[in-house]
């Protein structure tokens, strides 16, 4: 039922799950935007999405308005259910920590969804969301063959490739490479803009 994160199933789990804890936490990803807001609303509490800091137990600090304004948002909800955007803290270190494991036989099948399969993109180029160099092309690179020039720098910089939404929808590139409000979240030392507009975000 949870072995390939369908947000019906894993939502109903961790919904159960969560109802004893003051605090339900995910990763503000492709997996987390998918099954929180339905935990959120399974339990009838707000979500606080996209985090960037932490004030206290029940205040936290987000992007709102596309990432043009910064707000600092206190939860009365006895529950609190938050997604993180993790470019946004430092990363901890891989080993240690003491949360405990905890085995659980609890199966909840929605039944209304089923995994039909997927495709991997691979790449030898670093994650975008972990880069520290991201070179991105938008419309003005004007074809998808044209994107083998950005793919030919970042290959000398090591760096990662993104796109802009217009190069996305114009189907220039596929929209794993979509960086921004709509695609992923990136905080690179050095950030590289080709052919985008002068938008503000």
């Amino acid at each position: 039922a949870y072995g390939h994160s369908l947000a019906e199933n894993l939502s109903l789990l961790v919904a159960d799950l969560g109802k004893g804890y003051s605090h339900i936490v995910t990763s503000a990803g492709t997996t987390g935007k998918d099954f929180l807001p339905r935990v959120a609303a399974l339990l009838d509490v707000a979500q606080i999405s996209d985090i960037i800091k932490v004030e206290s137990a029940d205040t936290f600090v987000r992007p709102i308005y596309a990432g043009n304004a910064i707000a600092t948002v206190q939860s009365s909800d006895g529950i609190k259910v938050i997604t993180v955007r993790g470019t946004a803290f430092d990363p901890v270190a891989a080993e240690g920590g003491s949360a405990a494991v905890e085995a659980i036989d609890n199966v909840q099948d929605a039944g209304i969804s089923t995994f039909v399969g997927e495709e991997m993109a691979k790449s030898d180029r670093p994650e975008l969301t972990a880069a520290d160099i991201v070179i991105s092309g938008g419309r003005g690179m004007q074809n998808g063959d044209n994107f083998k020039i950005l793919e030919s720098v970042a290959d000398k910089l090591g760096a990662a490739v993104g796109a802009s939404r217009a190069a996305v929808d114009a189907g220039f590139v596929p929209n794993d490479m979509q960086v921004g409000q709509t695609g992923k979240i990136v905080a690179p030392n050095l950030y590289i803009a080709v052919g985008i507009s002068g938008a503000i975000q």
